[in-house]
């Protein structure tokens, strides 16, 4: 049931870039960065609110780590995808699943075995198929922000687990996320001419904000009652969405490598799944299956 919130939330981001894609054309990086927080700290406040989750945190040392290595991991996604073509930049941001891994045996100690590694190893190799990312000499910068943007937000996983952990409500986790947001992206978007909002606008923007706050939540969720590797290969699905919804909406065409990747992507989610459950206990010379002895 957890690997299902993590798809769902796969879904939500997917929509969120459709609905960054449309505002694009109209706002700029910082206006959407701001948008994206403002419009989700409405949306989320109004949850707790309902749900009846105080705004206050024992843990908010926590809180103002995960807000603020999110809300970074956003900003140099945003410039990749500003400096970069769209799929390098969506490419080098989806190694935040490389990188968990890399955290979870380095710095938790967590023992990984060889086949959720290679699962791991197996969705990125779909992703590079499915978006065939380039990169100029001139754009190390611009790559330098996309692999910070993936590096960066496998921190910001990481604490949304031990939030999770921690047992803290995962509104008030999204609610404190979306109001640093908001702070970092005013003098972002003041730093430029402020466009004006006309309802197709509007309706972008409303989509940025609602769609990244509910997929946050869920998200979280999967973070915290689930087992975090797999949580973060099943991100990779995100970029399967986002291909269907260019397939559905601008009419792009997918050949046949990159429905060899999406076949890819999916069994590494599949694989992942399985090769993280605990091995079977071996059972006591003599007894039967179910716990019973033998007749």
């Amino acid at each position: 049931m957890q690997s299902l919130w993590m798809i769902v939330a796969s879904l939500l981001f997917a929509c969120m870039g459709v609905c960054v894609k449309l505002g694009a054309g109209t706002f700029s990086t910082g206006e959407l960065v701001f948008y994206r927080g403002f419009v989700g700290l409405l949306v989320v406040a109004l949850i707790a609110r309902i749900q009846g989750v105080p705004l206050h945190t024992p843990h908010w040392r926590l809180q103002i780590t995960r807000a603020l290595s999110g809300c970074a991991a956003l900003m140099c996604y945003f410039y990749a995808i500003s400096a970069l073509p769209l799929a390098t930049a969506v490419t080098l941001n989806y190694t935040s699943p490389i990188f968990v891994a890399l955290l979870l045996a380095l710095w938790f100690r967590e023992r990984l075995r060889g086949p959720v590694i290679a699962s791991v190893a197996l969705g990125f190799v779909g992703v590079i198929l499915l978006l065939k990312p380039t990169l100029q000499a001139a754009q190390w910068l611009g790559a330098c922000a996309g692999l910070g943007s993936g590096l960066v937000a496998s921190l910001a996983y990481i604490n949304v687990r031990e939030l999770g952990r921690a047992g803290e409500p995962e509104a008030r986790t999204v609610l404190w996320f979306s109001a640093i947001t908001t702070l970092l992206g005013i003098p972002w978007a003041l730093s430029g001419e402020l466009s004006a909002i006309d309802l197709q606008g509007g309706a972008a923007l409303a989509g940025v904000g609602l769609f990244g706050a509910l997929a946050q939540l869920a998200m979280t969720r999967a973070y915290r009652f689930g087992k975090t590797i797999v949580a973060a290969n099943l991100a990779y699905t995100t970029v399967i969405f986002s291909s269907l919804f260019g397939v559905l909406l601008w009419d792009e065409i997918l050949p046949l490598d990159a429905w060899i990747a999406v076949v890819l992507i999916i069994a590494s989610g599949a694989a992942v799944s399985v090769a993280s459950r605990p091995a079977p206990q071996a059972l006591p010379a003599g007894a039967a299956p179910g716990g019973r002895s033998p007749d």
